[in-house]
């Protein structure tokens, strides 16, 4: 199958999650991505553990299907064979604090001088302009400034972050979707974009839930552990050995759970009738259930809602959702050979294109391993002083 971004250039110069992933969605789908690295050390993420005989699995798991080039952007030759390879591309990535791109003489406007159909995304942590843009960010400090902590973990419990960093890849994931839309109208017109994709705004973004809420009460969504705010029976319920988590999320998948556990009259109780009245009173919902389930093991209670048609799982750690048979019937754990020989494990592309997936087709990167490949002529290499 061809790889439907096949014939495309990306310049990367990027690091740690953001900025990578979104490379790595456009690798995956066949984009050849020049990921520039700092001789010195590279990027940061090489350093993370786990390592493996010398190279972080952190590190590979963002970096797959990229090619490494060691240059020193402060060294004005080496930051002259950076700006040859970025006029040549399709596409610039770069998660550096705004305005420092520009500094290095590397910004769009610089690009674009050279490249006028070039697409060239900024991730940053609060955008290209704003009384914050200069600010640094983490996952951790704009889960919190977005409200995205406010809403995670129990109601009454200390502040909690998602445990996943939902805003560097939901960030990731916007300039990825961004990119490839700007390119359908680079090839029609000839002209780029420069496209500024922030953590802030992308994580206020996929909380249109939560946002809509305050737009249309005036009131503050607030944690509410594993309960849902306009749901219920929606959340997690203890078994006899353990937890699972149900899903009866409208009135049929209710009642079918009714029926399935020998409490049809629960249907008409007008605590119940409708999924505003059980989302009232899911407190006591919840009573019932857990009182339901008190008696049965986990897996006696996930049959029961497969066979009554009620979504239910159980509360798997990652070694227990990565040995799923869906997960293995759809391909997505690979062998992962990494620089070294060490070959590894990796989750790669969850798509697919009638019917197939996109395998791995490069290893992850060594440090500047693609440099001469990628910048053969040796003398763009020098140092500005030796030339």
């Amino acid at each position: 199958m061809t790889r439907p971004l096949e014939g495309f250039r990306v310049v990367e110069v990027c690091h740690v999650a953001s900025g990578p992933f979104c490379g790595m969605l456009l690798a995956d789908l066949g984009a050849d991505v020049v990921k520039i690295e700092n001789p010195a050390g590279g990027d940061s993420m090489r350093s993370w553990p786990p390592i493996s005989d010398g190279y972080s699995e952190n590190f590979a798991s963002l970096n797959r299907n990229k090619r490494s080039v060691a240059l020193d952007l402060k060294d004005d030759g080496q930051r002259r064979t950076a700006l040859d390879l970025m006029a040549g591309a399709d596409v610039v990535v770069e998660n550096n604090r705004p305005g420092v791109m520009g500094r290095l003489r590397l910004g769009y406007q610089e690009v674009v001088a050279l490249n006028p159909a070039i697409v060239y995304c900024s991730i940053s942590a609060f955008g290209q302009e704003g009384p914050r843009r200069a600010e640094a960010g983490f996952d951790l400090t704009v889960q919190a400034m977005s409200g995205i902590m406010s809403v995670t973990g129990e109601r009454d419990g200390d502040p909690v972050k998602c445990g996943v960093p939902i805003s560097d890849f939901a960030t990731g994931l916007y300039g990825a979707f961004a990119i490839v839309s700007a390119l359908h109208q680079a090839r029609a017109t000839g002209r780029g974009v420069h496209i500024d994709a922030s953590m802030l705004g992308s994580s206020l973004a996929i909380a249109a839930l939560q946002t809509s809420q305050l737009f249309g009460s005036g009131v503050d969504p607030v944690a509410l552990g594993a309960a849902h705010p306009r749901n219920a029976p929606y959340e997690v319920f203890a078994c006899r050995d353990g937890h699972v988590a149900m899903a009866a999320g409208n009135d049929g998948l209710f009642a079918a759970f009714c029926r399935a556990f020998g409490r049809p009259e629960l249907v008409e109780d007008p605590r119940f009738v409708s999924t505003v009245d059980r989302a009232a009173h899911q407190g006591e919902l919840k009573r019932i259930v857990e009182d339901i389930f008190a008696t049965r093991d986990r897996s006696d209670v996930l049959e029961a809602l497969r066979d009554a048609g009620v979504p239910g799982s159980p509360l798997n750690k990652y070694s227990e959702a990565l040995d799923d048979p869906q997960v293995e019937a759809m391909g997505w754990v690979e062998p992962l050979e990494l620089p070294n020989g060490t070959v590894t494990r990796t989750f790669g592309s969850p798509l697919r294109f009638d019917g197939r997936g996109f395998p791995v087709y490069r290893h992850p990167p060594a440090l500047g391993e693609h440099t001469g490949e990628v910048c053969p002529d040796g003398a763009d290499l020098r140092s500005s002083e030796a030339s």
